[in-house]
């Protein structure tokens, strides 16, 4: 009998941001922010727990706008400040479900190159959605970021 093979599936996704990479990089370290932007349009992060260093874990609930609940469970693999995160997780919280997602940071002339890569080794709707809501998740960012430097601006602007 022929061995069963699993093919893994691929995403890739860049988008730049005018922004600096160190705030960048903090919107997806940091709770605080990762909870204003993390989701497609529409959905909420009610639970956030994320330990951010290698080995930590980390457990997500999207909260669909119908209030449908998604879990995320992983751990991170890799943090290079700046520059580069991987992280295992599950979706659903079904372990043969997993996807290692790489997320690295360049910069780009005084803005942030951020680029995606997810692999997975499964096929579900949730894999053939997933361009559609990173994509959505990004354009979360890209308005938290925006927020963020224009309010970084301000004080600087006020302590002159």
């Amino acid at each position: 009998m022929p061995e069963k093979r699993s093919e893994t599936r691929e995403l890739l996704i860049t988008r730049v941001f005018d922004a600096p990479r160190a705030l960048v990089f903090e919107t997806w370290s940091k709770p605080e922010h990762l909870v204003h932007w993390w989701g497609p349009a529409g959905f909420t992060l009610p639970t956030h727990q994320m330990e951010f260093r290698p080995g930590g874990a980390i457990r997500f609930c999207m909260r669909s706008p119908e209030g449908h609940d998604h879990w995320m469970v992983g751990a991170y693999r890799e943090i290079v400040q700046a520059s580069r995160i991987v992280f295992v997780s599950s979706i659903d919280d079904d372990p043969s479900h997993q996807v290692t997602t790489t997320v690295m940071f360049t910069d780009e002339g005084g803005k942030t190159k951020v680029t995606v890569q997810q692999l997975f080794t499964f096929e579900s709707d949730a894999t053939r959605g997933a361009e559609k809501g990173w994509a959505s998740s990004l354009d979360r960012l890209l308005k938290l970021l925006a927020q963020l430097t224009a309010a970084s601006a301000a004080t600087k602007e006020a302590e002159r």
